[in-house]
């Protein structure tokens, strides 16, 4: 008998903290995916520095109010999403939702803001959320998890590293689509969470390093670079995972009083650019096909930087193999709400260093 179709939304809202991602899909199975509709929920200036003051200093208040505002945007963000589907939600089979990390210290703990009974009160949908614990509880890393879809969706049959620049930056290698076998996965550092943070301290009235023209505008500091590239972090072998408890606020107003200006907004592009460049030479064999997605792939000087230090790769943007690359991680997690529902493993223990394959998420009925 043939499996119905399953659809679902899925919800990311990561280390980039630039909003919460909403991406409605219909799952033919574990491996075949269609992206139906997508929206993005901008955080404002002041959901951001919310989210930034509960990291650095909340207080138990400000952490319980959080977790109930980031569910609140949650919501929003699944109505975008339906409304520009012509989709009900009482059509929807289940709503993955990541939540906010506000702090990730494996093998300790990691912990995601969001209260799912929120989502599931507005839908009347079951909510698929806590990816991330269980992976922790057995040795790993909890992250990342995406690896599960560049296996199970946007592999090829050859070799092909999946490149993640969001807040951080992260690798997928998938030897051949739909096989596990020889995948593996890692954090390799900052991705666009220090370009951004640096961007801000320089010009306060911008989100973001906005088509990278900061970037452009300064000169990158070798010396800089060099030395924050001897953080154990990049030595150490995979698997391993980061956030912004290592690469925040504080590491990238370190940069801005060194560096000021335009010059520091440079030194952090090519932080990012030379710190995944080195993780694919020391860790990727061959020279397989690198496909990038995230919101490096829209900044000038990241791409531009990005294909000639990895030299003999084909370097080509998630869009050009699938769907539209902002998408990709919302999917990703849609995926890892269907595999809970059905009792299948989400983590690769070769990405996050888990004993072994475990079920991830906890449901929350509808």
């Amino acid at each position: 008998m043939t499996e119905r179709p399953t659809l679902a939304v899925g919800l990311m809202s990561g280390t980039s903290l630039d909003g919460m991602d909403a991406a409605l899909v219909r799952l033919n199975g574990p491996t075949h995916v269609d992206l139906i509709a997508f929206a993005h929920v901008a955080y404002t200036a002041d959901y951001r520095r919310q989210i930034e003051h509960a990291i650095a200093a909340g207080t138990t208040r400000d952490l319980a109010l959080l977790h109930a505002r980031i569910a609140d945007w949650g919501v929003e963000a699944v109505q975008q999403v339906l409304a520009k589907a012509r989709c009900k939600a009482s059509d929807l089979d289940l709503i993955a939702f990541h939540g906010q990390t506000i702090w990730h210290e494996p093998p300790a703990v990691t912990w995601q803001l969001g209260e799912p009974a929120i989502i599931a009160e507005a839908f009347g949908v079951r909510v698929v959320s806590g990816f991330r614990g269980r992976d922790v509880a057995a040795g790993g890393e909890g992250a990342p998890l995406v690896p599960m879809a560049d296996v199970l969706l946007f592999g090829a049959d050859q070799p092909r590293v999946l490149l993640n620049i969001g807040g951080m930056a992260n690798l997928t290698y998938v030897a051949r689509r739909a096989r596990d076998e020889g995948a593996f996965a890692f954090d390799t550092g900052p991705g666009m969470a220090i370009i951004d943070g640096v961007a801000r301290l320089v010009d306060p009235s911008l989100p973001f390093d906005v088509d990278g023209r900061l970037a452009a505008a300064g000169t990158p500091n070798p010396a800089v670079v060099d030395r924050l590239l001897a953080d154990p972090f990049f030595a150490a072998p995979p698997p391993k995972s980061t956030g912004r408890e290592l690469f925040g606020a504080g590491y990238a107003a370190a940069i801005h009083r060194e560096v000021p200006g335009p010059d520091g907004v440079a030194t952090a592009v090519a932080l990012t650019v030379r710190s995944i460049a080195a993780a694919i030479a020391r860790w990727v064999p061959g020279h397989p096909e690198v496909v990038i997605s995230g919101g490096g792939a829209h900044h000038p000087g990241v791409m531009a930087s990005l294909a000639p230090a990895l030299t003999g790769h084909s370097v080509r943007r998630f869009e050009e193999v699938c769907f539209a690359g902002d998408a990709k991680e919302a999917v990703a997690f849609a995926l890892l709400g269907y595999l809970a529902v059905h009792g299948q493993p989400g983590n690769i223990p070769a990405a996050t260093g888990a004993r072994g394959a475990r079920v991830l998420g906890m449901v929350t009925p509808a």
